[in-house]
């Protein structure tokens, strides 16, 4: 794991929890590390693990509330979601329970696209963006074993992952060895081993 910037606390946004953004190219096992943090933290309520809602049929490799283009927008207009956006033909939101869990001073973990982060750090006060990567030869075998992928999308997904290369996060994870051993790499990342105040997830 490698801290690229320090974390940042901005005064007048919202807070004073912490926002941690999961982010990073197809096939970097992002899913995979969120869910082991996510058992692992089961018992401390101090950690949030928002569900996101998608325009798209939730299924094995991603599970995600689903609504459609008519009531998801319905709900952009309502106040529904904390931050959406757009990617890929699809829209994705986080809950406006988010920024409730923030303002009582808990850590929210999300799994978001790249492209919001800039604007979330405009937001939040407290924010931290974690790059799940893994070599471009390792992301390109992974891709080509999920049978959902067509070789033509595989090959479109692996020219858009180059685009993390410019990518500024505040610390990066690369997921060639263990899972195990990533999720606890997250895990440190989302309360750091000298927490005090916020009790420290177990296992």
């Amino acid at each position: 794991m490698t801290m690229v910037s320090p974390a940042r606390t901005r005064p007048g946004l919202v807070g004073p929890g912490r926002l941690v953004l999961i982010v990073g190219p197809s096939g970097a096992g992002k899913d995979t590390l969120i869910a082991g943090a996510k058992v692992a933290c089961a018992t401390n309520p101090a950690i949030v693990f928002p569900r996101r809602v998608v325009t798209r049929a939730a299924s094995g490799a991603e599970d995600h509330d689903t609504l459609d283009d008519a009531n998801f927008d319905r709900g952009v207009e309502d106040g529904a979601f904390a931050f959406w956006w757009e990617a890929h033909g699809h829209k994705y939101g986080i809950p406006s329970t988010a920024d409730h869990h923030i303002r009582a001073g808990r850590i929210v973990v999300s799994n978001v696209s790249r492209g919001i982060v800039d604007d979330m750090r405009e937001k939040y006060a407290r924010v931290d963006a974690v790059l799940v990567t893994a070599p471009a030869d390792v992301l390109a075998s992974r891709l080509s074993r999920r049978s959902r992928q067509t070789d033509r999308s595989v090959t479109e997904r692996i020219t858009r992952n180059d685009a993390f290369s410019l990518f500024r996060a505040d610390y990066v994870i690369e997921t060639t060895g263990a899972p195990e051993t990533a999720v606890q790499q997250l895990l440190g990342i989302i309360v750091p081993p000298k927490c005090s105040a916020i009790p420290c997830p177990s296992g």
